[in-house]
């Protein structure tokens, strides 16, 4: 399906888009509702990340990875921005604790169902915390270096071998 999608980007054809969605929009939404913690927002990083995905289809290179992991990151990114800017501080203070008690309930399909979650419980403590604070939790690399309290070389060096670790294991 992967590579019907990709040429189907490729083309520029819209069907793309529905099924890029059909196929991948309640995994990237847990990973976005997991760093911006709202429904509302939520809906909203997705949608931006489905458009992004759509305009930046050109610079997909599926020999750097997969279409899915692309997407991923894509979703990442937009949910760390999106935490940073100012309405998500608007949307922390609303959020009433109805949404909150109904965050976990309404995640229908997370990381943990495409077995990323078991993979990296494999790693090493030191590879694995830094990898789930990073792509669960929306940190950055300076976040992670001022909060374990280790130097910033190493944190990008450990993330790199936990990666590798990460591509090594799904190409298995």
């Amino acid at each position: 399906m992967e590579e019907k999608i990709i040429s189907l980007l490729e083309a520029r054809n819209s069907t793309a888009i529905s099924l890029l969605y059909d196929n991948y929009a309640a995994v990237l939404f847990g990973v976005i509702l997991k760093i911006v913690r709202s429904n509302e927002l939520a809906e909203q990083v997705l949608q931006d990340t489905f458009v992004k995905v759509w305009v930046n289809s050109a610079k997909f290179d599926k020999s750097k990875g997969r279409l899915f992991t692309w997407m991923v990151n894509i979703a990442r990114n937009a949910a760390i921005d999106a935490t940073r800017s100012t309405n998500y501080k608007h949307f922390k203070k609303t959020d009433d604790l109805d949404s909150v008690v109904s965050l976990q309930s309404n995640i229908a399909i997370s990381p943990e169902h495409v077995g990323l979650r078991q993979m990296v419980e494999q790693l090493e403590d030191k590879y694995r915390i830094l990898i789930e604070k990073i792509y669960f939790e929306g940190y950055t690399q300076r976040e992670i270096e001022n909060e374990l309290d280790i130097p910033l070389g190493t944190v990008k060096t450990r993330l790199r071998h936990a990666i590798k670790e990460l591509r090594s294991k799904f190409n298995d």
